[in-house]
């Protein structure tokens, strides 16, 4: 089953929502899309390429629900929709990329009538979906050539089929390697504070029958100082053109502990998630998320009352750090700034 998809029965979005697991395996149902835009805030969906496909689904529920009239009315509308959408998470670019997509096929003039903007709207919604699926598995498949018989693997957050619409980025590439028969050990950061690593990878991890060891977020550098881990692979929600990554919060110490111990750090990137208007990292707006998430935990305080916190979703890790980025257009490696150029405009040529 995928991560997002429509259902063309009930005409509807739906989702697995990824706050129940690994208690639950519940499917959520939306048929309007201000819901579609607060489940990408609440994380019902999370993921980038997993968002970008809700977004695109998004714009194709509120054109089902914007009536009929003046075409000019129908289009303003759905460009208020798009900014709800859009401001739904920030940081991951694929968002605004879907989103923005939507936008070009709904004013695209040779649809003569609201129900061909409609249908034209669903049917790339769709494909954005199915894109997705099939350049995840070739991104996988590419960075599996990093991937040694007997290596074990550092992995942050989730990045599995649960973070796209199936198959996944940075565990796709661990997902191809298993497949390929290689025996490999993945060692899973619990990823705090939202435990995307505990609940979400590991378990997909054991649905696939991959081995792997849950650890804590700063176990990483012991691991990596006594000679444990043979690569580090993580995903990324926005990549600048200079190679500058921005991933789960904690993804920038994984990749300054790498380099000071000596080992490949590769974020596995579809190029949709690159963005070449932006110069460098520091550009890329960080969402800030409520202190609950830092002081509770399943609901539960842990912190006294009455205390700050931060709670920054993400970092950025500067491109000094990073080995090389996989992409489905194969893996890039520097200068990023001249090579990730010729990753998206190969990928587009397709």
């Amino acid at each position: 089953m995928r991560t997002v998809f429509w259902d063309y029965e009930t005409h509807s979005c739906k989702m697995i929502d990824q706050r129940q697991l690994p208690w639950s395996f519940e499917i959520a149902n939306f048929d309007d899309y201000h819901a579609v835009a607060q489940a990408i805030t609440d994380m019902v969906v999370r993921g980038a390429p997993a968002i970008g496909a809700a977004g695109g689904f998004g714009m194709a529920l509120a054109a089902r629900q914007l009536p009929d009239g003046d075409r000019l009315i129908f289009i303003q509308a759905l460009e208020e929709a798009a900014e709800i959408l859009n401001a739904a998470r920030p940081t991951a670019v694929n968002l605004s990329w879907a989103v923005n997509q939507q936008l070009r096929v709904a004013t695209d003039e040779t649809l003569e009538s609201l129900d061909e903007i409609r249908d034209a709207l669903l049917q790339n919604a769709q494909r954005i979906a199915d894109e997705d699926v099939a350049l995840n598995r070739l991104m996988g498949f590419n960075g599996a050539e990093l991937i040694s018989d007997g290596d074990t693997i550092l992995h942050h957050c989730n990045t599995g089929a649960l973070a796209t619409v199936d198959w996944g980025t940075a565990l796709g590439v661990i997902f191809a390697a298993h497949e390929q028969g290689k025996k490999i050990h993945v060692l899973v950061d619990e990823t705090r504070p939202r435990l995307q690593g505990a609940r979400l990878t590991a378990w997909e991890l054991q649905q696939r029958g991959v081995s792997f060891d849950l650890i804590a977020d700063n176990a990483a550098g012991h691991f990596m100082r006594k000679g444990e881990v043979d690569i580090v692979l993580v995903g990324s929600d926005r990549t600048a053109a200079n190679g500058d990554v921005a991933n789960k919060i904690g993804t920038y110490n994984l990749g300054v502990l790498a380099k000071e111990n000596g080992v490949p750090f590769y974020p596995v990137v579809p190029t949709s998630t690159i963005d070449l208007n932006l110069a460098h990292g520091d550009l890329i707006p960080i969402e800030e998320r409520g202190i609950e998430e830092v002081t509770h935990v399943f609901g539960r305080q842990i912190a006294p009352e009455g205390i700050t916190a931060r709670n920054p979703a993400f970092d950025v890790t500067p491109h000094r750090y990073v080995t090389g980025i996989v992409t489905e257009a194969g893996i890039v490696y520097p200068p990023f700034v001249k090579n990730l150029v010729k990753a998206v405009e190969m990928a587009n040529s397709k």
